[in-house]
């Protein structure tokens, strides 16, 4: 597996990788458990029984709760599947309880389910269990994978953002990334974020920026479309997803089929809008991005330039980030820029000095 430094770029022999953009700490929040109040069946009393039952002995109503998911009953397995929801949703000592107990290969056969709730309250019961370390890897190994991503495909919209959820989860072992996205995740993650709502779009947008961290999966992003949905939430400014998919779009962008792709579905506006009116981290995103377009080819340079590029970029330069500053410096050392920004300056000074000269007439 290959994993790419997104922000590693050279430039007349020297290497920019420090220069990259990496605080996405508060773009990206990492997948909580479950929501509550999603399951309608339990009720506050069953929920108190629960709780009071798992604090007088956990261990003997865990085992019964792992032995129900096991039974011929449809029902029996619902309510065991949604009260080791609830067990596992806040407490990490119980979610290992729960895994050690056995409960994750039933689990995962209840994701294949063809019953819609079941399917649903196993695909929630997984994601919570995956939110402790220690169990990521018996999960994966377990076979989560395909069941989870049968789930994206065919579950209703909570199991596919649970789903969504547990595979970022398992993603951020390395070894899971290349095994999720030859699983068909890619492709069913970019319709999420397309067309999902805002917890699904944000969901998927996560998932996608931690599994593109391998080559394979970036080329497998762009050819499943992902530039339409990332460019069109850029330009969005009322989505609250441009830093997420900004952020995605500076992964992506490190290989060819990415910057050709952005091009076509008019991802340079986009870019330059956020340049200019955009947040200080957004405008640094965005001249990332379009330092890496720029890079090694000359006809997106001119469709940079056409686009008006040089005033916004030349004013970032006083008022951006000390790395919006470094990389906009680099984009106008190329000679095609060099020679437009030094046209423009020369128009803008006979501009004042003809003023000057009208208003001396006058």
């Amino acid at each position: 597996m290959e994993k790419e430094n997104s922000g590693s770029f050279k430039y007349t022999g020297k290497s920019f990788s420090k220069l990259s953009v990496n605080d996405d700490s508060s773009a990206f929040s990492d997948c909580n458990s479950d929501r509550s109040g999603e399951f309608q069946t339990a009720s506050s009393q069953n929920r108190r029984f629960l709780l009071a039952c798992a604090a007088e002995n956990p261990d003997d109503l865990i085992r019964q709760l792992v032995s129900d998911l096991e039974s011929c009953s449809i029902d029996e397995q619902k309510q065991a599947a949604m009260e080791i929801r609830l067990l596992s949703k806040n407490k990490p000592e119980d979610r290992l309880k729960i895994a050690k107990a056995g409960a994750i290969k039933p689990l995962i056969s209840l994701i294949s389910s063809s019953d819609s709730q079941l399917q649903e309250y196993g695909v929630t019961a997984i994601l919570n269990l995956s939110l402790c370390d220690e169990n990521k890897e018996l999960i994966a190994s377990s076979g989560a994978i395909k069941p989870l991503v049968r789930a994206l495909r065919t579950g209703t919209s909570t199991a596919k953002e649970n789903a969504a959820c547990a595979l970022l989860r398992l993603s951020q072992m390395e070894e899971n990334k290349v095994a999720i996205g030859r699983s068909g995740a890619i492709p069913l993650l970019v319709n999420l974020l397309e067309t999902g709502a805002f917890r699904g779009k944000k969901d998927a947008a996560t998932a996608l920026y931690s599994l593109c961290s391998t080559k394979e999966n970036k080329i497998r992003a762009v050819q499943a479309g992902i530039m339409k949905p990332l460019v069109e939430l850029m330009a969005d400014f009322g989505s609250n997803m441009v830093d997420k998919s900004a952020f995605v779009l500076s992964l992506l962008i490190t290989v060819p089929e990415a910057k050709t792709a952005v091009v076509e579905e008019a991802g340079i506006p986009v870019l330059l809008e956020i340049i200019e009116v955009g947040s200080q981290r957004q405008k640094e995103i965005a001249v990332s991005i379009l330092l890496q377009i720029c890079e090694d080819n000359l006809v997106f340079r001119a469709m940079v330039a056409r686009e008006g590029a040089i005033p916004a970029l030349v004013a970032l330069t006083q008022s951006g980030t000390n790395r919006a500053r470094q990389k906009v410096s680099l984009i106008l050392n190329f000679r095609l820029f060099k020679t437009s920004c030094l046209l423009q300056l020369t128009w803008h000074a006979c501009f004042r000095n003809q003023c000057r000269f009208v208003g001396y007439l006058s």
